[in-house]
């Protein structure tokens, strides 16, 4: 809660290859209450088969997820508002959001994500498309900007503001500082005094902590949490005990891999044993991540053929018996 009193909404922000529906369940289960899909490339979508089963699988919504937002991205305003049209038509979906955040030099080289702010005449161009074209309420994700010198944020958030848009979420880094350095938690306060739609704030919210001193800082109306929640999806519960005001423990050893094992077995429900090996390599080095023994582990890991392998490894180093807890090593 915010000392008015209003209740701060925790986001699990988009990750590609990482925000599928298995993850975000858990995470909608530890306290999140919106999250968004992986990025959907507009173009691709588009003109990809109706059946392609890459894009099914980029729009797959669990029954136990709770709201879901579909992420766009492009640079095209035709395709992005086609996009958002059909999107918008599906019912699992509570709204649409453009991406003009992502960083990585695929995206960005075709002058999509934050590429896009470079070209704010452009970028105005597909917010309106995407609006116009929209059932749902359209938001977008930025930076601060392309780089220190052309931080652009607050004048992005405004045009968004007179083209539609509903809410920003403002990453608290430029483009060019990609996940280094500290997020500018001051910056985004900047965005949030000068709209008076809602903007999210995003980077370094790590625990209970900094998301007290993030909202201190930015005024912001919710919290957006990326890498933080990666093998970590309790650090929504963490997240919103500080904002209650509530003390909150830290899971064990033993109950990180009892979760990261269901999310194994129900990744390979939905993938199949070998996808879901291959998925769930990434996940489970963060899983174990600070634990003794944990590179080694994480080396024998990504040499397991199955997925039975891996959870006899994981049972071998933390004494875990099918779910139920018998000691930790950190107690």
């Amino acid at each position: 809660m915010t000392s008015e009193g209003k209740r701060i909404l925790l986001y699990l922000a988009p990750m590609a290859g990482i925000t599928d529906k298995v993850f975000r369940t858990l995470c909608f289960e530890q306290g999140c209450d919106v999250a968004t899909t992986e990025m959907i490339s507009a173009q691709g979508f588009m003109t990809a088969p109706r059946r392609s089963l890459t894009y099914k699988s980029l729009l797959d919504k669990d029954p136990r997820e709770g709201t879901l937002i579909a992420q766009i991205f492009g640079h095209d305003p035709v395709y992005m508002g086609e996009a958002a049209a059909r999107l918008s038509e599906m019912p699992r979906f509570a709204g649409i959001d453009i991406n003009m955040g992502c960083p990585a030099t695929k995206v960005v080289g075709s002058g999509s994500g934050s590429a896009l702010m470079q070209n704010p005449e452009l970028a105005a161009r597909v917010m309106e498309a995407v609006v116009r074209a929209s059932r749902l309420p359209v938001t977008v994700k930025m930076r601060l900007g392309w780089d220190e010198k052309h931080e652009n944020a607050r004048e992005l958030a405004l045009a968004a503001q007179d083209c539609g848009v509903t809410g920003v979420t403002v990453h608290g880094r430029t483009r060019l500082q990609q996940y280094s350095g500290r997020a500018d938690w001051a910056a985004i306060g900047q965005v949030k005094a000068a709209v008076h739609i809602p903007v999210v704030a995003n980077g370094d919210a790590v625990d209970g902590a900094s998301a007290l001193e993030m909202l201190r800082v930015t005024g912001c109306d919710g919290i957006a949490v990326g890498r933080a929640a990666l093998g970590n999806p309790w650090v929504f519960a963490e997240i919103r005990a500080a904002l209650d005001g509530m003390p909150y423990t830290r899971p064990d050893y033993a109950a990180r891999m009892q979760t990261a094992l269901r999310q194994a077995r129900e990744m390979g429900e939905w993938k199949g044993d070998h996808g879901a090996v291959i998925e769930m390599r990434k996940h489970f080095g963060w899983y174990i991540a600070g634990q003794r023994g944990a590179a080694q582990l994480r080396t024998r890991i990504n040499v397991a053929p199955t997925l039975s392998e891996v959870e006899a490894l994981l049972k071998e180093l933390g004494q875990i018996d099918d779910g139920v807890e018998s000691r930790s090593p950190s107690a």
